[in-house]
């Protein structure tokens, strides 16, 4: 396979690309020209040193659980094969606006001035699906320039086709949103079983999962209690008002992911977005069906459900700013048309500062995002946007900061307010 078939979408020399020097800014973004340009786009200017050499490595295939696994893995194999000296920064080739066209990858800032950054690169062009180019730089930062790396017939690697880089304006949706829908937020139930289906011989667990799932809870009559589910940033009082709601309102308390799932999270935790996100979409799913069996004889409290399983998904899908999330209204933020709603979703908010003291307070282990959400207050910022802008049911929100038996009598009033109950 030579350089010229990237993928589907056309030749490498379509793509667009995002190198994103730092997660909190935008990226650069640049785009290729197959005739050496006489402009001066300064593109790399006070962000690559003089004598840096630059290489830019994208995975390469069009089985997206493959692509997955290795994109998975490919950061860690990267910091662990290279010399000391080298930065290895996020980078995406993209076709601007065209769905599922982002092909992941990584830029490297080589300051080894060693050869083991080439030959690591070398062998995995040469046994990995991957897409590799070096970066040269003209007279005084003048030019930049991609040359594209292939295999000859006996084995050996060499530079092929070169491009000149071109500086290209911000495009209209952030290139991260492109890959969303079916690769971290799932809208079907089919999709998300499909990935674990795939899963099959490389996670013996998948089966276990699936196998639980046939066995759901269907539920298609109507139910006669309603479904509330309770959402929000942990430590915000989730806890605290889902039991005393149980309590007061003689309610079954749900969870979700479901209890029943627990044995392979952690196994599960561990893959990479496309196969992680899948499971905790079927979770939805069986938590979907044990609400439906349960409001048929009492009112059902469901501690989060589809609005976490995406707020966090998306947030951590799109790099950078709350600015590049995609606009309020976006097909991203539809709910599942096959998966049950419930009849009111309420989001407790707790201002910054006094989330942080509860956390303190309670002492627990963290989660990985959770330690993301203390850590990055940008990330606060964009799951608490997609909680607001997630429609169908949309989220009603609480606050959070009085008495917990303050909190509870705004709730019980909302309660009866939309559900007459």
């Amino acid at each position: 396979m030579t350089g010229r078939m990237m993928s589907r979408f056309g030749p490498w020399s379509a793509y667009a690309f995002a190198l994103e020097f730092d997660p909190k800014c935008d990226p650069v973004y640049f785009s290729l020209n197959p005739k050496r340009s006489t402009q001066v786009p300064r593109l790399f200017k006070d962000v690559v040193a003089a004598g840096e050499r630059c290489f830019s490595i994208h995975v390469r295939t069009e089985d997206h659980i493959q692509r997955a696994q290795f994109y998975g893995g490919l950061k860690h194999r990267l910091l662990k094969g290279l010399p000391t000296g080298c930065a290895v920064l996020n980078m995406s080739a993209f076709l601007p606006n065209v769905r599922d066209s982002v092909v992941g990858g990584y830029f490297i800032k080589d300051a080894s001035n060693s050869a083991a950054t080439e030959i690591l690169l070398g062998e995995m062009l040469c046994n990995d699906p991957v897409h590799v180019c070096t970066y040269l730089c003209g007279h005084e930062g003048s030019q930049w320039s991609q040359h594209q790396w292939s295999r000859t017939e006996d084995g050996q690697v060499e530079a092929s086709e070169m491009y000149s880089l071109r500086p290209m304006e911000k495009p209209e949706v952030h290139p991260s949103t492109l890959n969303i829908i079916n690769s971290d937020v799932f809208y079907s139930f089919d999709d998300a079983y499909a990935v674990l289906k795939q899963c099959g011989d490389i996670i013996p667990e998948s089966k276990a999962v699936l196998d639980l799932v046939d066995q759901r809870l269907e539920c298609k009559e109507e139910t006669a209690f309603p479904v509330i589910v309770i959402e929000g940033l942990d430590a915000s009082g989730k806890t605290t008002l889902t039991e005393s709601l149980k309590e007061v309102l003689g309610a079954t308390l749900l969870t979700s992911p479901p209890q029943c799932l627990s044995p392979w999270r952690a196994r599960f935790d561990a893959e990479p977005p496309l196969i992680r996100r899948a499971f905790y979409a079927l979770g939805n799913y069986l938590t979907a069906g044990l609400m439906g069996h349960e409001a048929r004889r009492a009112p059902v409290i469901v501690d989060r459900y589809w609005h976490s399983t995406a707020a966090y998904a998306i947030a951590t899908a799109v790099g950078g700013t709350v600015g590049n999330l995609p606009q309020a209204g976006s097909e991203v933020y539809a709910w599942p048309g096959d998966l049950p709603t419930p009849n009111l979703v309420l989001l407790l908010h707790l201002n910054p500062q006094e989330r942080v003291r509860r956390l303190q307070v309670r002492g627990q282990d963290k989660t990985v995002e959770e330690e993301q959400l203390e850590a990055n207050s940008v990330f606060r910022q964009k799951v608490e946007v997609v909680y607001q802008r997630i429609r169908g049911p949309a989220c009603v929100t609480v606050d959070a900061s009085p008495s917990a038996d303050q909190v509870l009598r705004q709730v019980r009033l909302l309660i009866r307010d939309k559900c007459h109950s």
